[in-house]
C-alpha cells in the first residue's frame, strides 16, 4: 500500500512497516487497521514524522506509531522512539510541550441510578472547586519559590504530605508519582514563577475531568483487580504540567536547537532537536523534564483531592459511603530511562512516549504489586461526547512496543476546522440531549473538541487490542465533563 507516495509494507492486520531508506537508520511500524490507514494518514504529515523520528542517532529497533498517530511538534503524537542510552540522542519533541500530560482514573461506590438526579449539581461543584481554562490559577494558596521547588523533588508525595491525599495514592501512580534525579536549579525563573500558582489547575485545551457511567465490562477478572464494576460511577482527570512544563520545553528547544553543529547531527527536521543523552545538555533536560514530571503529578494528585470534596459536598455522605479512591494514574508525554530487550539482551535505552502510555504487563517488577496478575491499568480517553476505555498491558508490548500503547483518539481535525465545522451549532444541547452535563469556560473549547474533531477512540482501542498489545477491560461512557 502507498500513503503519500511511502510504502506501507503489511506485517499483519494492524501492523504496517515502513522499510528503511535515506537516513533511516530503523524502519518505521505503525499500528493501525487498513481503514484507518486510508481514511486519516492519507492527508496526515504524520507519516512523514515517523520516518524523520527514525534517523535520530541511536534509536533503537524501529520508530513507532500508535493508532492515535496525528501531526505533532516533531514527533508524531503517538510516537514511541527509544535511543540507546550510551550513544543515542534525547529530544524534547519526543516528549512535548505538555511534559507529563497524563490521565488519572479513580473509583467511587455510587452507582448511577442512585445519583443520577445530582449529576448537574455535581458537574458544578467539580467545575466551582477546581480552576480550568488558560492561566487558571488559586486552587490552593499562591506558593513560595522554595515550596514549589520541593513540588519539582518530591512530585506527588508533596500534595500527601499536605493533606491532599493518602499515602497509598503514590503507590497507584506510575514511578509512585516521583522521578528521581529531578534537580530544580535546570528550570529557569520564568518556568518557576508560571508554577507558582497552578498546582490544582485543569487549564485549557483537550484537558477535562469527566465523570462517567461504567458501561460495559469485557474482563471480568481484570475489572475486579481494578475495582470496576458496571453502573459505578468514576472519574477521569486528563491534564499535565501546565505553563511550567510548556516553559521548560520551550527553554531547552532554544537551547539544544543550536547544538546540530557542535554534535554533526544531521537531521532531517530542526523540530527535532536532541542532545546526546550523556552530554551536559543532555542531562540538563533530562533533569529539568523530570522536574515537570514531577509537577504534573502533583497537580493531578491535588485535583483528585479536590474532586473527592466535591462528591463530598454534593452528596452529603461519609468517606466510607463514597469510596472515593484512585485506580491508576499514567503519563503520556515523557522520556524515561528503561531497560528492554534489544538483539536477544537486556539494554538501558532512554524511551520517549509522545502521545503514548505506559503498557507493562502482568509481573512487572515496575507496577504495582496488587496489578501483578494483571498487568497494569492503561488509560484511553475519547472525546466528550462518546466513551473512553480501560484496557491492562501485556507481555507481547514488551516484546514490541517497547511498553507502549494508545493514549488517546487522537484527533481526525486541527483546532481551527473544528471551530469552522462547530460554526451555527449548539454543541452544548447536543450533548445534554445524549444525557451528558458540560460545565466550560466558554464556547470554543467545546468547539474545539467536540466529538466530531476526534476519531472514534473505539477503533483506536481495537487496533491495539486485536494486535496483543492492551487488552480490552472496561468501557466508560461520560456523563458530566467540565474543561477550560
Amino acid at each position: 500500500m502507498k500513503v503519500r507516495d511511502i510504502e506501507l509494507i503489511k506485517i499483519s492486520d494492524n501492523l504496517w512497516e515502513i522499510p528503511k531508506f535515506g537516513g533511516m537508520l530503523v524502519p518505521g511500524r505503525i499500528y493501525s487497521s487498513q481503514k484507518m490507514i486510508e481514511t486519516t494518514l492519507q492527508n496526515d504529515e504524520a507519516i512523514n514524522q515517523v520516518i524523520n523520528v527514525a534517523c535520530l542517532p541511536g534509536i533503537q529497533k524501529y520508530s513507532l506509531a500508535m493508532p492515535d498517530i496525528h501531526w505533532g511538534y516533531g514527533f508524531p503524537i503517538g510516537g514511541v522512539a527509544a535511543t540507546d542510552i550510551d550513544n543515542g540522542v534525547i529530544s524534547p519533541g519526543g516528549v512535548g510541550y505538555d511534559i507529563n500530560c497524563g490521565v488519572r482514573l479513580a473509583k467511587t461506590n455510587l452507582i448511577y441510578n442512585e445519583v443520577k438526579n445530582k449529576i448537574q449539581k455535581l458537574v458544578e461543584n467539580l467545575f466551582k472547586n477546581i480552576p480550568t481554562g488558560v492561566g487558571a490559577s488559586g486552587a490552593i494558596k499562591k506558593l513560595s519559590k522554595e515550596e514549589l521547588k520541593k513540588i519539582l523533588r518530591k512530585g506527588s508525595n508533596w500534595a500527601i504530605e499536605n493533606g491532599f491525599g493518602k499515602d497509598e495514592d503514590v503507590l497507584l501512580t506510575e514511578e509512585n508519582g516521583c522521578l528521581k534525579d529531578a534537580d530544580p536549579s535546570n528550570v529557569s525563573e520564568k518556568a518557576i514563577e508560571r508554577g507558582l500558582d497552578q498546582a490544582g489547575t485543569l487549564g485549557s485545551g483537550n484537558h477535562f475531568l469527566e465523570v462517567d457511567i461504567v458501561e460495559e465490562i469485557f474482563d471480568r477478572e481484570k475489572a475486579s483487580i481494578f475495582g470496576l464494576f458496571k453502573d459505578q460511577i468514576v472519574i477521569q482527570i486528563h491534564t499535565g504540567s501546565r505553563g511550567l512544563g510548556y516553559q521548560i520545553c520551550d527553554d531547552y528547544l532554544k537551547t539544544l536547537v543550536s547544538l546540530e553543529k557542535k554534535y554533526a547531527f544531521n537531521l532531517p527536521d530542526k523540530q527535532l532537536a536532541c542532545a546526546p543523552i550523556k552530554s551536559v545538555e543532555g542531562q540538563d533536560y533530562l533533569s529539568a523534564m523530570r522536574c515537570a514530571a514531577n509537577f504534573a503529578w502533583n497537580n493531578r494528585q491535588i485535583i483528585m483531592h479536590l474532586a473527592k470534596k466535591s462528591f463530598e459536598d454534593t452528596f452529603n455522605i461519609s468517606e466510607n459511603e463514597l469510596g472515593f479512591s484512585l485506580i491508576y494514574d499514567v503519563c503520556h508525554n515523557i522520556a524515561k530511562v528503561e531497560e528492554h530487550e534489544i538483539d536477544g539482551k537486556m539494554k538501558k535505552v532512554c524511551v520517549h512516549r509522545k502521545g503514548a502510555t505506559r503498557a507493562f504487563p502482568p509481573k512487572n517488577k515496575f507496577i504495582p504489586e496488587k496489578y501483578k496478575t494483571s498487568g497494569q491499568p492503561v488509560l484511553i480517553p475519547g472525546d466528550m461526547g462518546r466513551y473512553s476505555f480501560v484496557c491492562a498491558g501485556t507481555e507481547k508490548a514488551m516484546q514490541e512496543t517497547f511498553g507502549s500503547s494508545c493514549h488517546g483518539a487522537g484527533r481526525l481535525q486541527s483546532r481551527h476546522k473544528a471551530m469552522k465545522e462547530a460554526k451555527g451549532k449548539d454543541l452544548l444541547s447536543e450533548l445534554n440531549k445524549q444525557g451528558i452535563v458540560i460545565q466550560a469556560k466558554g464556547f470554543r473549547t467545546i468547539a474545539e473538541e467536540m466529538p466530531q474533531a476526534y476519531k472514534d477512540v473505539s477503533e483506536v482501542v481495537d487496533v491495539m487490542h486485536n494486535a496483543g498489545i492492551s487488552t480490552k477491560v472496561a468501557k466508560l461512557k461520560p456523563i458530566g465533563v467540565i474543561k477550560g
